[in-house]
């Protein structure tokens, strides 16, 4: 329920703000604009009132708050810009990026034995779609999103692809300035020319292409998407079977309006899959953020002809995460009992769920992924960061499974992923990284037991840094619990307090800060500086429990576990609060924001990069029905507590002496609307008009940062790191 402030306390509100506006901060010389007027709302949620006083910003197409955020934006700029280090430092950023000849990506193969892939050379500004005739053939590039760029003075960038069997035809996604939604294109890939109009209201995803390349299942917005309430906009995905040669009569199969008999959430997503040699197609389900995932199957040809009968075979209640096939067999990783996952296998095309074989079970290491070829399943293991893999041959009886798993070889430790993997196509492509070794991909055959090199791209000079260290360590939380930690620094640090350090916390989705480094990290590390990832629980490093610990009612485990983290660096004496700064982006604004509202005194500085922070409104962004799985719905009373509990835009008290902040944020950002930067930011100058510096770095050709250009992200890094050596009182950084 809304209420309007009391006319009292408004007209003490307005008057606070026109003593703000006189109060306005002058930063490194440049006059920074005031805070924008309060706007107050009041909301009570469970008989309790929640104050907002910038309510008013949430509504970006109204003109005052256009030019609060640009006035806003073009003084953080001038900021930036008069940090003496800034220059140097970018610079430094650039030379590191161009001693690396390429960066690869998305690797696939198709049945002919060509490769695709994403690359960008050292030259190029974006990714850039290739198609290659074997591993080490001339290669055809396919999908410059560069070229739009020129054409149309937008940044573009590919969200995703998709080859059909044979490699003729590939589908792919490509939208501008960050929004991640746009058009998805069909292009035969020995002409170039495209094979069918394109596909609008696509967010992010590609296609799944029919054996013979004459159709795909893809996932579409609902029609008028942009004129629904901000909440309901990404709501009622539906996936459609489109046949090449009838592009006007695209039939919907799958999704909320589609079978309301399913009960599906208007929030849910799916994608559909016909099986090999078998009878029977499958519909995975996305839950939102959700990491458990529900099975649909069909006949077949009830599908390609249009009208399936979907049957469930088990929905969230079986905690399963990953689902492969390989011909008679859906094997499953799942949490249900195994909290840190075990592997099961059903038989087609019954796919009875009571008949599940355990083929691997639960341990002290996590199973982290799965992914099927003729030759066996395959999967990967985690003992902390670092990750194994290894082979399971089909076939076998159940019992017998787990002890014939087959470990692989790896070249070093830190993390594998596989990066390609088909049911018909012996062998698989693997992406390997280290906290000192950047991302290189290997082949890895059927019979052999370790992987090869490939040569997607040439070696660099800095593919493996160095003098560079790093060290896994455990910090004890609030709770005495244990929290890994990984540090990264140069092998002759010194820990005597005066290192600039830089601690980085996500912790959301259980997902994991992999081993794996940007050359540019070089240029901090080279300026003293410590980067510290605090593997927080709400993260999955150890499993699906871990995630558990962190999440809804249990999230505040998540931001104390990064107090903790702080706390133990600064005693060790890797840094010091003058010298400290914490930085996290998207869900990763939480651990950061509260953080720092808990505990300013810990650190010089903080950077939020399109951070969640005003939890209690969370639900109301066109992204927020899907992420409810994690952080909760104000609908539920005890979830509702633990939001405000979690919230930064909440914890924001005036007079507190923060750090100085950065917030960056992408203005066409589609997952965090900007408003969460603008509002929390506004606050907190609010709150101490006269305290450290708070800017708002905002980009208005970027989104989320998923398609981000080259150059954006040099400047971006460039900028917080030039801020936060500022901040840390580091010579060579201190504006005149």
């Amino acid at each position: 329920m809304r209420t309007p402030v009391p006319a009292l306390a408004l007209a003490l509100t307005l008057a606070l703000s026109t003593v703000l506006k006189a109060e306005a901060a002058t930063v490194a010389g440049v006059d920074m604009p005031a805070p924008h007027t309060p706007c107050p709302v009041s909301d009570t949620y469970w008989g309790v009132k929640i104050e907002d006083p910038y309510r008013c910003l949430e509504n970006l197409s109204e003109p005052g708050v256009q030019a609060y955020m640009k006035a806003q934006a073009e003084a953080t700029e001038k900021v930036l810009s008069r940090i003496p280090g800034r220059e140097r430092l970018l610079k430094r950023i650039q030379e590191l990026d161009a001693e690396v000849p390429a960066n690869v990506t998305d690797v696939s193969r198709d049945a002919r034995g060509n490769l695709f892939y994403e690359k960008r050379l050292a030259s190029d500004n974006q990714f850039k779609l290739y198609m290659r005739r074997g591993f080490d053939g001339p290669e055809k590039l396919l999908v410059d999103p560069e070229a739009l760029a020129k054409a149309t003075g937008k940044p573009h960038a590919i969200g995703a692809y998709s080859h059909s069997k044979d490699g003729a035809l590939v589908a792919y996604s490509i939208s501008a300035g960050g929004a991640e939604i746009g058009t998805l294109h069909v292009i035969n890939t020995e002409t170039g020319q495209e094979v069918m109009p394109p596909i609008d209201r696509i967010r992010g995803g590609g296609a799944s292409w029919l054996d013979d390349g004459s159709a795909f299942f893809y996932s579409r917005l609902a029609q008028g998407w942009e004129q629904r309430p901000r909440a309901e906009r990404f709501m009622d995905n539906t996936v459609y079977l489109r046949r090449l040669a009838e592009p006007g009569k695209d039939v919907a199969v799958f999704g909320p309006s589609v079978h309301p008999e399913l009960g599906l959430d208007r929030s849910d997503g799916a994608s559909v899959q016909v099986l090999r040699g078998q009878p029977v197609a499958l519909a995975v389900v996305y839950h939102g953020v959700s990491r458990y995932r529900s099975l649909y199957i069909s006949d077949t040809a009830d599908l390609l002809a249009g009208k399936p009968k979907w049957r469930k075979v088990f929905d969230q209640s079986a905690k399963v995460g990953d689902v492969s096939v390989h011909q008679g067999w859906v094997y499953l990783r799942s949490a249900q009992d195994a909290p840190r996952y075990k592997l099961l296998r059903l038989a087609l095309p019954q796919a009875d769920m009571a008949r599940a074989e355990l083929l691997v079970p639960g341990g002290a290491e996590v199973i982290t992924a799965i992914a099927s070829a003729p030759e066996g399943l395959y999967f990967t293991r985690r003992d902390g960061a670092a990750k194994k893999l290894y082979r399971l041959p089909h076939g076998l009886e159940a019992g017998a499974a787990a002890k014939a798993a087959q470990a692989i070889t790896l070249p070093f430790e830190g993390n594998v992923a596989i990066a390609d993997a088909d049911t018909e196509l012996p062998g698989l492509v693997l992406q390997l990284s280290g906290w000192t070794r950047t991302a290189q991909h290997y082949f890895l055959a059927a019979k052999d037991s370790a992987p090869k090199a490939l040569n997607l791209a040439p070696r660099g000079k800095f593919d493996v840094l160095p003098g560079v260290v790093a060290r896994e360590v455990k910090v004890k939380s609030h709770d005495g619990v244990e929290v890994p930690v990984s540090i990264i620094a140069r092998s002759d640090i010194k820990l005597d307090g005066s290192n600039p350090t830089l601690l980085y916390g996500y912790a959301a989705y259980g997902t994991v800060e992999e081993p794996g480094i940007s050359l540019r990290t070089l240029a901090w590390l080279e300026q003293g500086g410590v980067m510290v990832f605090c593997h927080a629980r709400g993260g999955g490093i150890l499993g699906d429990e871990w995630h558990k610990a962190g999440h809804k009612t249990s999230k505040f485990n998540t931001w104390r576990d990064g107090i903790a983290t702080a706390e133990w660096l600064i005693q060790q004496g890797y840094t010091s609060p003058s010298k400290l700064a914490v930085y996290g982006g998207s869900a990763g604004g939480i651990f950061v924001g509260r953080v720092l509202t808990e505990r300013p005194d810990l650190f010089a500085a903080a950077g939020i990069g399109v951070g969640n922070l005003d939890q209690i409104r969370s639900e109301t962004r066109a992204n927020g029905a899907g992420n409810i799985p994690e952080y909760g719905t104000v609908k539920i009373e005890q979830e509702f507590h633990a939001l405000r509990n979690n919230s930064t835009y909440e914890h924001i008290k005036p007079g507190t002496k923060y750090p100085a902040l950065l917030f960056e944020h992408g203005v066409n950002d589609t997952r965090v609307d900007v408003w969460m930067s603008t509002k929390t930011a506004t606050r907190f100058v609010a709150a101490n008009p006269r305290g450290k510096p708070v800017l708002m770095r905002l980009e208005y050709d970027a989104g989320h940062g998923v398609g981000s250009t080259r150059i954006q992200g040099q400047l971006r890094t460039a900028d917080r790191w030039a801020f936060f050596l500022w901040q840390a009182g580091m010579s060579g950084f201190q504006p005149k």
